[in-house]
Parts: structure tokens; C-alpha cells; sequence
């Protein structure tokens, strides 16, 4: 019995640093009083709490504020700075990195040039430019880094190996995850962009208040991830929405009808001719507005497919192509509503062509609450 009361134990004080540590993060500085108030502990109680999580490493108390009369309560703050993430976009022109503190907070942030046709080599070379920039930025070593979450295009299995890649030929069939846990001693995480981009928009983004999202990663290339339930979808073989996979739904080539519209001027770099098309509709150009039209004739295909069969709260307009939302989401609304039997809510991305990396920290976060503050993590361990 002496044995089975001891565990009882230990498993309540766990339980009561894991809603301590929750309240902290959810709600920043709190005394005391304030912390019991949101744990339903008691005083007592909190105060053991808290002085066994300071032991820890885990919590601190805040000095006062300069200036502060009297004798102010003290209070108390998770440590995020404890550990450090990294989230990393890699796309086909550029692999963007940010650096970040146990809560997401983003300390620093790094881009490198990457043409789409680069060796392998060259590939992964920006990548570990861009993360020793954020290091460097922030004074950090590898060494503080707990997790890298990296976001790319393509099919990505569960052990972090791309199936197939169609806008970088050359990652196809690339183990991702093995080539970075070489150049990065901490844990690794490898995940689609566009579902990285979906939970960017759900935790941060504009698809906040909503639990079911399809999110239209739309730009040189098009791409969607899905949440449902609050959760990103992935699916039973990590394939879901993967939707320009089919060649009905029109989407692999629809790009190429603001990339090859007459109304891009001569000479102009193929990475900036969409963006040509667009601003000419905008200021009511009719060839513009005829290519932007074709091309979401075939993005409402694809589009209504999903709409129809996950029924979600909203849709996303996001990726490179969002910034042109005035143009965009009018016409794809009145494009759906012919199609859909509920047409949702259609919004334009706050997060812009951040949104993977941003996403990654994300996705980063989550991994480390699940690894050390929930029930089934086990004991806190020692702070790092």
C-alpha cells in the first residue's frame, strides 16, 4: 500500500506542475494567489508547486517592476528561453529559417537564395546557412537547439523521407530527416509546407476561431493542408491533400496561366510574371482578367472537391499568390457558390509567405509539449 500511495502521489504532483506550467504559459507573470486562483490548488499547494519547478529550472520570479511602491506579490514566469527551435522553410527559391524560444516567440530570422534547379548539396547547404544565421543572430550554439521542424514540398512519409517532389526533382526519395540529424544534433522534424502553413494560419493566423480549414497554399505552385478537428490531417500514408496530384483537378499546370498571360512585359523573370498578371487585373486590364479568370476556373475545381467533401468552416487563401487577395477571392467565392452545396467563409492568410516558417515553430512547439508537458510525458525532467 506504502508503495501505491507514493505513486499516487508523485502522479498528483506531476498533474499539478503540468496545470501550473499551463496557466504560466497561457497567461505570462502571475503571483501566487493568482496562480492557485487559476489551478484550483490551494495557496499551499502552489507554493510547492512552485518551488519544486524553480528547482527544476522550469519557473523563475519576475523582479518587480522599476518603480513599484511598497512591497509588490511576487510573481512567477515559465521559462521559455530554457530551449531553443528552429523552423525551416525550404522552398524551391529560397530556404527560409527563424529561431525561436520554447513558447514560439521568434528571437531571429534568416533567408538564402536557392535557384529551383540546385544540386542536392547546394540545397542543404542554405539550409544549415540559414539556421547558423539565426544562431549567430541570437548568440546561440547548435547545442541549445531541442527541436529543427523543417516544412517542404512534396510528398513527405512519416519518418521524414520525401516520396516524391515535383517542384524539386532532385529531393525525391531524399531522407530529409537522416541528412539533417547530420548537420544538426537535436531532434528533427520533416513535414509538408502547406500542412505546416494550415497550422500556422489555425494557431496564429486568421483560421483561429475555426476547428475545420482548408488552407490553399496557392502561388508557383499550388498545394492545400487540411485541419480538422483543431488538428492538422495528414491521413493514414501522410497524403492527404494532395489534390494537384490529380490531373482532372486542373491545378499542376494552373499557374501558367498568369505566367504566360500577354499581359506580362518582355523580359520579365519567370518568378515575377504571375505577379505581373495579377496587378494588371487588378488595375482592369481585360487579357489579365481573362488569365486570371481560366486560372481559378481551375483552382474552384479542386477547391469545391474539398469544400464538398470536408464540409470546413473556412478556407484559406494563402502562399505567395495571397497578396493579390482583392483580386483573388471575390471571383473564387462566386465560383464555389455555383459548385458547393454550403460555400464557407473565404479569408485571405495574415501570415503571407511566412506562413511555413512561422508554421514549422509551430509544429516545433507542439512536439515539445507533447514530449515533456502532458500526463503520458512522464515526470518533468531537469531543465536543459
Amino acid at each position: 500500500m506504502a508503495d501505491l500511495r507514493g505513486g499516487d502521489l508523485s502522479r498528483l504532483r506531476q498533474l499539478n506542475s503540468l496545470t501550473a506550467i499551463r496557466a504560466l504559459r497561457e497567461t505570462g507573470p502571475l503571483t501566487l494567489s493568482a496562480l492557485a486562483e487559476r489551478t484550483g490548488l490551494s495557496r499551499p499547494s502552489t507554493k510547492e508547486v512552485v518551488d519544486e519547478l524553480s528547482s527544476l529550472g522550469w519557473v523563475e520570479e519576475v523582479p518587480p517592476s522599476p518603480g513599484t511602491m511598497g512591497r509588490p506579490a511576487r510573481r512567477y514566469r515559465f521559462r521559455a528561453e530554457n530551449g531553443h527551435l528552429v523552423g525551416v522553410d525550404i522552398g524551391g527559391h529560397n530556404v527560409r529559417a527563424a529561431l525561436s524560444d520554447l513558447d514560439g516567440r521568434v528571437l531571429a530570422e534568416t533567408r538564402q537564395p536557392v535557384e529551383p534547379d540546385a544540386p542536392l548539396d547546394e540545397r542543404l547547404d542554405a539550409i544549415e546557412r540559414a539556421v547558423s544565421g539565426c544562431l549567430t543572430l541570437s548568440r546561440r550554439t547548435p547545442d541549445d537547439l531541442w527541436v529543427l521542424a523543417a516544412g517542404t514540398t512534396g510528398v513527405i512519409s512519416p519518418d521524414g523521407r520525401i516520396s516524391f517532389s515535383a517542384a524539386v526533382p532532385a529531393w525525391t526519395g531524399l531522407d530529409l530527416a537522416g541528412r539533417l540529424r547530420e548537420m544538426f544534433p537535436c531532434e528533427i522534424l520533416v513535414e509538408n509546407d502547406s500542412r505546416l502553413a494550415a497550422l500556422a494560419e489555425a494557431r496564429r493566423g486568421v483560421a483561429r476561431d475555426a476547428r475545420d480549414v482548408v488552407f490553399l497554399h496557392v502561388g508557383r505552385r499550388m498545394g492545400t493542408g487540411l485541419i480538422i478537428d483543431g488538428k492538422v490531417h495528414r491521413g493514414f500514408g501522410a497524403a492527404a491533400g494532395e489534390i494537384a496530384m490529380l490531373p482532372e483537378a486542373r491545378w499542376f499546370d494552373a499557374p501558367d496561366h498568369l505566367n504566360t498571360s500577354a499581359a506580362v512585359p518582355p523580359g520579365t523573370p519567370p518568378e515575377d510574371a504571375a505577379g505581373h498578371t495579377l496587378a494588371a487585373a487588378r488595375d482592369g486590364d481585360p487579357v489579365a482578367l481573362e488569365a486570371v479568370g481560366r486560372y481559378l476556373d481551375d483552382l474552384a475545381v479542386g477547391t469545391a472537391a474539398m469544400v464538398l467533401l470536408l464540409d470546413p468552416q473556412v478556407v484559406v487563401l494563402g502562399g505567395g499568390f495571397s497578396r493579390s487577395a482583392d483580386v483573388l477571392l471575390g471571383p473564387l467565392r462566386e465560383r464555389l457558390e455555383r459548385r458547393c452545396i454550403r460555400t464557407p467563409e473565404i479569408r485571405a492568410s495574415t501570415l503571407g509567405d511566412e506562413c511555413v516558417v512561422v508554421g514549422a515553430i509551430d509544429y516545433a512547439v507542439e512536439h515539445v509539449e507533447r514530449r515533456f508537458f502532458t500526463p503520458e510525458a512522464g515526470p518533468l525532467p531537469l531543465s536543459r
